[in-house]
């Protein structure tokens, strides 16, 4: 060990230069990766699995190792963990020094890695190609209109219709300064970075914690719903929202608390609704806590993941009415988008997001993916408007 640390401190790569090195080793050695920033955190840290693994619909993730998880948005399909056989931090633009057993093991290898910085494969991140296409505006009109019909009639009382939008990528694209423009640009959102052999890579900034359990014992989940753009100098205390809009937070409120009620767990703090922005865009607020330990419910995590995913902020409700219109008429599979991803035990701590603000990268392009709750009183032109608000969150930073 003596050998390795003499040879970083000889080198001591910056924390982006750091970045390529390990991504683009990772890359070479067909190992998976995920990088990430949590919101407002000075710290960035990434995880290198050898082997990403498939989690049983009822794995308990209280008990799992430290690693990362990888979901998508429907949960008939496969979940993808992480395991942190190699686990790096970085603040401050340099690599921290090794606090945990993952880390110590791992400076070893990113010697090794640093030794071979010559000899790299032309990607740093796996592509998986896929068919899906851009949407229009006359369709995804139509589809709204659709949706609104189905609500009037009594079939559901919202429903998130999707699009997608493939565009082509700039020729001096780099993923990693791309990562790096993300978190310098939206402080208050999970940035990520995500790449696992045979199933793709996914990069995003999103704004909205589906679970959280810190230190074993407080769990916290928020209803987040409604948008408008947001201007630099708002003042976010005077920010006026319609009567769709609130109706629309309260009904993923009253989702949330339906499940609560589900599990006879009636002791939670609730704090909101409020106004928060989300990089370039404004959304309502609530957030549910709730001690773990006076409740007798240590697995609650595992619980209200089961039971809440997806949510109706990304899905409808009534949920099984809401998939299968989605289904049958959004004309393509969403995969990754609105799934959910994040740390899991590591700092003794899990957060999982809903996998907003994404793209899936290929080869030369990338599919950016975007959605807009939709009810009564929706109005098809403005929901298109919300998702090319949406969709912008990563374009302006692509094209930077």
């Amino acid at each position: 060990m003596e050998k390795v640390v003499s040879i970083l401190e000889k080198q001591k790569p910056g924390e982006t230069e750091s970045f390529d090195i390990l991504l683009h080793h990772a890359a070479e050695n067909n190992y998976s990766f995920a990088l990430w920033r949590l919101p407002n955190a000075p710290v960035k840290n990434l995880v290198v699995s050898y082997a990403a693994k498939t989690l049983e619909p009822k794995a308990i993730i209280e008990d799992l190792a430290p690693g990362f998880i990888f979901a998508p948005f429907d949960k008939t399909k496969s979940r993808y963990y992480l395991p942190a056989d190699m686990l790096f931090s970085f603040s401050n633009g340099m690599l921290d020094e090794p606090a945990v057993e993952e880390s110590i093991a791992s400076r070893e290898w990113f010697n090794e890695a640093v030794s071979k910085a010559g000899m790299r494969p032309a990607k740093s991140f796996f592509v998986k190609e896929t068919s899906t296409q851009s949407s229009d505006k006359a369709s995804y009109e139509r589809l709204v209109k659709k949706g609104i019909a189905q609500i009037e009639e009594g079939a559901f009382e919202k429903i998130v219709p999707s699009r997608a939008r493939r565009v082509e990528l700039p020729e001096s694209f780099d993923p990693i300064e791309t990562f790096q423009k993300l978190c310098d640009t939206y402080p208050n959102a999970l940035i990520t970075f995500v790449s696992i052999p045979k199933v793709g890579t996914w990069m995003g900034a999103t704004p909205e914690l589906l679970i959280q359990v810190e230190n074993n014992r407080i769990f916290k989940t928020v209803a987040l719903a409604g948008t408008k753009p947001f201007e630099p100098g708002t003042d976010i205390r005077n920010v006026a929202w319609t009567q769709k809009e609130i109706e629309e937070q309260a009904l993923v409120s009253r989702y949330i608390i339906s499940n609560f009620k589900k599990i006879r767990l009636r002791e939670y703090d609730e704090q909101g609704p409020k106004t928060i922005i989300a990089g370039n865009v404004m959304h309502l607020k609530t957030t549910y806590a709730v001690d773990m330990k006076e409740t007798n419910f240590p697995q609650l995590g595992s619980v209200m993941l089961q039971l809440i995913h997806p949510t109706s902020a990304v899905c409808g409700m009534p949920l099984e009415e809401s998939l299968a219109f989605l289904k049958a008429n959004e004309g393509y599979d969403r995969e990754f988008y609105a799934g959910y991803l994040g740390p899991v035990n590591i700092n003794n701590n899990i957060c999982l997001f809903v996998n907003l603000r994404c793209m899936q990268l290929a080869d030369s392009d990338a599919i950016l993916y975007a959605g807009a709750g939709v009810t009564a009183d929706s109005i098809p032109e403005s929901e298109w408007d919300e998702t090319e608000i949406k969709l912008n969150t990563l374009l302006k930073v692509i094209r930077a």
